[in-house]
């Protein structure tokens, strides 16, 4: 008979205990369930085409793509120069299109890229040796705060000296997020 009430104890803490897991494992699936990727936008009057910044909670699944430069517009053709590749939001557009394609082999879009570094050097044609901001955000809308993706980025833009190749106007590094799908 003594025996009797020691396991009903015992089977009483592991009930507890696995109770408790329980409840755990259920408050945690909870949490990770409704945390979301937060956009934050930039304040000021009117929208802006890039996010003052982006919270991304943990449980986040994360790609990094190295910086991807243009695509030849006519890749039959030799190389001969920057005219081979096109001008600024030419090369923005044909990067950004090898960038949606890198995406999808990973199961991401565009709308998951949150952080964008974009490298632009001077356009030989504008002669003035500042690089075409214009033309780089020209391409830059057709991907991003646009009716097939309304989400914009995080994103730095700087001019430099020089690229990967003397025919290079442009390279773009990005950064996607999503949450795991169950």
């Amino acid at each position: 008979m003594p025996v009797r009430p020691i396991v009903n104890r015992v089977s009483r803490r592991l009930t507890r205990a696995g109770l408790g897991v329980s409840i755990a494992a259920a408050t945690m699936l909870a949490t990770s369930a409704s945390a979301q990727i937060v956009r934050h936008a930039n304040p000021g009057p009117g929208p802006s085409l890039i996010l003052q910044s982006v919270t991304i909670p943990a449980g986040a699944e994360t790609l990094v793509l190295s910086g991807q430069l243009a695509a030849p517009i006519d890749p039959s053709k030799p190389v001969t120069g920057v005219e081979s590749f096109g001008d600024t939001r030419t090369q923005t557009v044909s990067i950004f299109t090898k960038i949606k394609a890198i995406l999808a082999e990973h199961g991401y879009t565009m709308a998951d890229v949150y952080k964008l570094t974009v490298f632009v050097t001077a356009d030989p044609k504008r002669g003035d040796g500042k690089m075409d901001f214009a033309g780089m955000n020209d391409g830059f809308k057709q991907f991003f705060g646009s009716a097939d993706n309304p989400n914009t980025v995080a994103r730095s833009t700087v001019q430099v000296a020089a690229l990967a190749g003397p025919n290079y106007l442009v390279e773009i590094e990005a950064t996607a997020a999503r949450m795991p799908r169950r």
